[in-house]
């Protein structure tokens, strides 16, 4: 086994470390409490790292997903955040598996050169969260395409995206065999759509641009439909796992950036004439804090390598989410821990990203349903819920 860098890799972190260096922590600041990063994601994209996973024949970089997770990783290793637009990348993963070929040769060289934005997901309802099939969004046929009519919830990035991928019902819930049979996924054009589309914003706790999307008999063209109608949900799930392999390594990236920032600050910081950093109970929560995120890391990497081999990797990276969010957690509570009070103050960046990294946790699925899911298809043991 050969665990070393390949060259792709330290090329992509080199890149995305240089743009990264351009927007410190005064910039993530004044963007808080709900400003969207515009100059980062247009830097990135002029970088040619926002479309890393697009094919080269459609203006991409043609990376793996291994590859392209080394991008978001550093973001947030630097100090920044991969929120502002990991959906493209996790997207791209269904478009590129499911999508026609007449779909890809459209969108998808728009969206490498930054002229379209695929940065919104439209899963999550009210009444339907990690329960996929009980969405009611429902999408019904017409003369030219389809028509969506519905509500969604969590939908982050949709004021600042042109495209936005939609699962909804062509089938009712009580004429399908199986609860994910009947749900089909779509490209809405969300500029296209005018008036049909409402975008209403979400505060939170963390700044991710976060807003419900109202989809008010929007009309949509026949060719807007990814894959096969009715099959929306099975197209999904390798988004899906794209989704949790990125997310777990924003937060190895995260893991690190409170590692290396406690590291540091233990090593400086001197209390009754030493450094707080020669007190056990200060440095072996940050030593175990990175032992933590660097298993992590092994299996967000054996992931990754599953995906881009076209093999299953839904049990690898589900694990690989579970692990790199809780060891992020435990750095971030190391990290808060060996500040002190200075943790608190909103220059030394540490509150931010700890506000930011506790997402990961129960999204963009709760850690408690990948147990289930482990205990279940991996385990083999009784369906829990």
């Amino acid at each position: 086994m050969d665990f070393s860098a390949p060259p792709e890799h330290e090329r992509l972190g080199a890149a995305t470390r240089a743009v990264c260096e351009r927007f410190g922590g005064d910039y993530w600041q004044d963007l808080e409490p709900d400003s969207y990063p515009e100059q980062f994601v247009t830097a990135l994209t002029e970088a040619g790292l926002l479309a890393a996973p697009i094919p080269t024949e459609y203006g991409g970089g043609g990376t793996g997903l291994a590859a392209a997770s080394v991008i978001l990783e550093t973001i947030n290793r630097s100090g920044g955040s991969a929120s502002a637009c990991h959906a493209q990348m996790y997207v791209l993963g269904t478009l590129l598996r499911h999508g026609s070929e007449e779909q890809k040769r459209r969108l998808l060289p728009a969206i490498a050169s930054g002229e379209r934005r695929l940065q919104a997901f439209g899963v999550t309802e009210s009444a339907a969260g990690s329960d996929t099939p009980l969405i009611e969004t429902a999408a019904e046929r017409t003369e030219a395409g389809y028509t969506i009519s519905g509500h969604k919830a969590w939908v982050s990035r949709a004021l600042h995206s042109d495209l936005m991928l939609v699962l909804a019902r062509t089938t009712p819930l009580e004429q399908v065999e199986r609860r994910g049979d009947g749900l089909s996924l779509f490209i809405v054009d969300l500029r296209a759509a005018g008036d049909s589309v409402r975008i209403r914003k979400t505060e939170a706790m963390v700044n991710h641009a976060t807003s419900e999307v109202f989809l008010d008999g929007v009309e949509v063209p026949a060719d807007a439909l990814v894959g096969v109608e009715g099959q929306g949900f099975r197209h999904l799930l390798d988004g899906l796992n794209a989704e949790r392999i990125l997310i777990a390594a924003e937060c190895v990236g995260d893991g690190r950036w409170f590692v290396d920032k406690a590291a540091a600050y233990a090593t400086e910081r001197e209390v009754f004439g030493r450094p707080i950093g020669a007190n056990q109970g200060v440095q072996f929560p940050i030593a175990r804090a990175h032992a933590a995120v660097e298993a992590a890391d092994l299996v967000r990497h054996k992931a990754a390598w599953l995906f881009d081999r076209g093999e299953p990797a839904g049990a690898e990276a589900n694990l690989a989410k579970l692990l790199a969010s809780e060891a992020s957690w435990h750095a971030a509570n190391a990290c808060l821990d060996t500040h002190g009070g200075a943790g608190f103050l909103r220059r030394n960046d540490v509150e931010r990203k700890f506000r930011e990294t506790r997402v990961y946790s129960v999204a963009p699925i709760s850690n408690n349903l990948v147990l289930a899911h482990i205990g279940r298809h991996v385990l083999g043991m009784p369906r829990s819920y």
